[in-house]
């Protein structure tokens, strides 16, 4: 499929951040939910993450679209009872809230998982050995309404790891994939399980589309959350096998719905809508989570912004390059820092422990923008001050920033 279309690696980025999001235009003075729900439902996809060094990862990508938003818009949103709810958790990308919409374009995942397709070996063996347990625990959640692996384990003794888990978790898990309980809410981090009949409404429920429809779908809104991307890009975004991907894409340009087309510098041919539309700025800033879905792909965010970018939490101390927990900064159209942050919150304050820029440095104007950006991420979190425990030059600059806009 030869490409028609060509773009510069700089309309390829303004592209991209406007599809995801990032106008620089100035948010709502209040955020309520209709411009949350707007934004998730732009994205496609919110990816959930246990490690609550600032803040669950999953709240992060609002505030760096939106600005100040009560976190609980997001969580009425997600597992809430009656209209407000317009979420759902299921395998996105990885672990994710995605809009009730596209929970039809998930149907078919779950009737592979049942097959033991697309899931952990592990789970799959559990699967076909432990049907008994799996309806044992199905029957009572069917009894008792939403509950959490917690309240239906047999085992005396603490639960470890996932490979630890007990068999009423594993049965929990294997049947959230295959589709047969969803997650009613939380209580605190812990899922809680119920049928989805009591959970999504009856009419997404009876919605029905074939495999390959749902595939075509999902890669169309992979498409128009990235704005142009690869195969792989669009595959990567719903987790979508090569084999599907390539198929239903091949379908998506014949039928008109996609265009190929060619990114400068990219070796493999692109994709974008028919009618791509090419910002002439995106002059946003903003601190990004690491599970972002405009940086979770890395080979794409080294293509896109000459930024590579790897997590180093499970990295041992003493060979961690950037830091903990590293939130990369977004500045005039590129990546320009790593900012290694944590949320002190029994001293109120957010620590920022490293500052990196990259090559190309922040100049006066963009570390005016990452103290404001630092200063409304610790007024968000409902921290008191910025706390600057770098000794890095970069960080003397962030602190002269902070000290013109009264944050020390």
């Amino acid at each position: 499929m030869p490409a028609d279309l060509s773009f510069s690696l700089k309309q390829a980025r303004r592209m991209a951040l406007a599809a995801q999001g990032f106008s620089g235009r100035q948010a709502p003075a209040l955020i309520k939910a209709a411009h949350l729900n707007r934004m998730i439902e732009r994205l496609g996809v919110l990816q959930i993450d246990s490690v609550n060094a600032v803040v669950r990862s999953h709240y992060l990508p609002l505030f760096s679209r939106l600005g100040h938003y009560s976190p609980l818009l997001l969580e009425q949103a997600a597992w809430s009872q009656g209209r407000r709810r317009s979420l759902f958790e299921y395998w996105g990308h990885e672990a994710s809230l995605l809009p009730l919409a596209l929970y039809p374009l998930m149907r078919w995942r779950m009737a592979r998982a049942q097959q033991g397709q697309g899931i952990y070996s592990q789970m799959a063996r559990f699967g076909r050995e432990q049907q008994a347990t799996i309806r044992r625990v199905l029957q009572t959640v069917e009894q008792q309404g939403a509950l959490g692996a917690g309240s239906l384990s047999t085992r005396a003794e603490r639960a470890g790891p996932w490979w630890d888990w007990s068999d009423e978790k594993h049965a929990l898990e294997w049947l959230f994939a295959a589709g047969l309980v969803t997650v009613a809410g939380r209580r605190g981090f812990e899922r809680l399980y119920d049928l989805p009949e009591r959970v999504i409404p009856s009419d997404i429920l009876q919605t029905s589309v074939t495999e390959a429809q749902a595939q075509r779908g999902l890669l169309l809104h992979s498409a128009t959350a990235l704005g142009v991307g690869t195969e792989k890009d669009l595959r990567d975004y719903f987790r979508l096998d090569p084999a599907d991907s390539r198929s239903r894409l091949a379908e998506l340009v014949e039928d008109g719905q996609l265009r190929v087309c060619q990114v400068q510098g990219w070796k493999q041919p692109a994709y974008c809508l028919p009618d791509p539309k090419v910002p002439r700025n995106v002059p946003a800033s903003a601190l990004l989570s690491p599970f972002d879905s405009l940086v979770w792909e890395r080979s794409r965010t080294e293509r896109l912004f000459d930024f590579r970018y790897r997590l180093e939490i499970y990295t041992p101390q003493d060979k961690r390059v950037y830091g903990y927990y590293v939130l990369p900064f977004l500045y005039n159209e590129r990546i320009a820092a790593r900012v290694d942050l944590r949320a002190e919150r029994a001293n109120g304050r957010l620590a920022v422990h490293a500052v990196h820029e990259e090559e190309s440095g922040l100049d006066d104007e963009g570390m005016q923008a990452l103290a404001q950006n630092l200063l409304q991420m610790a007024g968000w979190l409902g921290l008191e001050q910025v706390q600057l425990n770098c000794q890095r030059p970069s960080a003397d600059r962030l602190r002269a920033a902070m000290l013109d806009r009264g944050g020390l």
